[in-house]
């Protein structure tokens, strides 16, 4: 049975749905001002899992995944690139459809926007204003009450003693308690603005989301995702103020996807050492990064380096070699399913990936040893043990030999080339077959030497069973 560790308890719990088979599923977006970096990769990543695990499992996901196309980021861009916001937000939106499909990660079933909401969020904060959970301030802003919810602070651990002593209030802030947050910023000269009870202004980051989330998913759902970072305030106040609205349990399960790091640094835009996915996929395949994301537990910290980048290479490439040269066929035997079974094991434990790809790499040993054998049937069958239950994470769909013979994005490569080198398919197929003839010769030399260009170029050959020869780029 899928157990997910639950932020809210701080433990494992079954995985319960409100209303079986469906499954309700939010998760917090991408704030559109720029371009997605790794931490937002691997967010993405995870709940891309999560769902297609879910949906594995048979349940009838509904996956919902947000975008923040206003609040103060978003107009201070604007205003420095002296664009409209709505430009800057389209074309940001537009580059991260585009990451997010080249690491494999499927669209959720609904992308709503924050702008597009806004009758709903109204209507919330409202609720808040009667209920006295929120007050409009002298400055015309209204704050969400924080002290009047007794439960603040539930999912975070934090005390209100302990976030009293670290509250502040900022310049033109005039709330009543520095512990209360914004619901709703009155307008600025020159910034987009929506009419209101309270007048012209735009709402805050954290109404958004308890707007967005309820309308498309009801008052109580099931899971609600996102990075680490969130789960204090954004998370917290999503709860206080979803809570105190409807008067109902707001989410049952919270998941927490754990930092990125540099150097033991979270990657972040503030500390200046974060990588775009562009960036990164200028030097590595987007099934590496993918592979990369998720050979470590969600909730461990993950370190970036480009060592490890490689590495996950190495490994991703050991696969596709495995599956060189054999046609999958399905079912699979009994060896391969009891292997197929600790891989559901891993994964109905709190999704543990890097668990789930550990036994996969067992299964390419097997594979690898049924081809050494020459056991042709055996090695179709757990090729397609391999590809199945690597589909469930996004991995090994491509065509192996397309994979290995693919020169773009491997450390400063180019598509249709190997790396750092000219060499088209067509070259190295030439070089090749005057190796082959070379070695029919029994001409040794020139055979090394065909061989050491070809490895000087980036190309790998391997010398398979009946005198083949078989080429990748590394």
């Amino acid at each position: 049975m899928l157990q997910i560790y639950n932020s809210l308890t701080r433990k494992k719990e079954p995985f319960t749905p409100i209303a079986p088979p469906k499954v309700r599923v939010y998760v917090c977006g991408m704030t559109v001002y720029d371009n997605l970096h790794i931490g937002h990769a691997r967010v993405l990543v995870m709940f891309d899992v999560v769902a297609r695990y879910l949906r594995h499992l048979g349940y009838e996901v509904t996956y919902v995944r947000n975008i923040t196309d206003i609040d103060d980021k978003i107009i201070r861009r604007a205003r420095e690139n002296r664009e409209d916001f709505r430009a800057l937000t389209a074309r940001f939106i537009a580059a991260m459809d585009e990451d997010a499909a080249t690491l494999g990660v499927l669209k959720p079933d609904a992308e709503p926007r924050a702008t597009a909401y806004m009758p709903q969020i109204l209507e919330l904060i409202s609720h808040l204003v009667q209920q006295g959970y929120a007050y409009q301030a002298d400055n015309q802003d209204v704050y969400y009450r924080v002290r009047k919810f007794a439960c603040y602070g539930r999912l975070s651990g934090k005390s209100l003693d302990e976030l009293q002593s670290g509250a502040r209030v900022d310049v033109g802030e005039s709330k009543q308690d520095p512990l209360d947050f914004v619901l709703w910023k009155a307008a600025k000269p020159g910034e987009p603005s929506w009419n209101s009870p309270w007048g012209p202004g735009r709402p805050g980051w954290h109404i958004e989301c308890s707007a967005m989330s309820t309308a498309c998913l009801g008052r109580h759902f099931d899971l609600h995702g996102g990075g680490m970072d969130l789960m204090f305030p954004h998370h917290e106040n999503e709860i206080a103020q979803s809570e105190a609205a409807t008067g109902e349990k707001f989410v049952n399960t919270w998941m927490h996807v754990g930092f990125v790091r540099v150097n033991e640094e979270k990657m972040s835009k503030s500390r200046g050492n974060f990588f775009t996915v562009g960036e990164v996929l200028k030097q590595f395949k987007p099934e590496v990064v993918r592979y990369f994301i998720l050979a470590s537990h969600y909730r461990s910290p993950l370190d970036y380096s480009e060592d490890n980048l490689r590495a996950a290479k190495v490994t991703l490439d050991g696969f596709y070699i495995a599956l060189r040269n054999v046609a999958p066929q399905a079912p699979a035997e009994t060896g391969p399913a009891e292997t197929a079974g600790r891989f559901f094991e891993a994964m109905d434990d709190d999704f543990n990936t890097a668990r789930a790809l550990a036994e996969l790499s067992g299964l390419a040993r097997e594979l690898n040893r049924a081809k050494t054998a020459g056991d042709a049937a055996r090695a179709a069958r757990i090729a397609a043990s391999v590809i199945r239950l690597g589909g469930i994470l996004g991995l090994f769909q491509e065509d192996p030999e397309t994979y290995l013979k693919d020169g773009s994005n491997t450390a400063g490569g180019t598509r249709g080339s190997a790396a750092g080198s000219a060499l088209s398919d067509a070259d190295i197929d030439a070089l090749v077959t005057r190796r082959t003839q070379a070695r029919q010769n029994r001409d040794w030399a020139a055979s090394d030497r065909i061989r050491d260009l070809l490895k000087a170029q980036g190309v790998v050959l391997e010398d398979v069973a009946g005198g083949a020869t078989v080429w990748r780029r590394d």
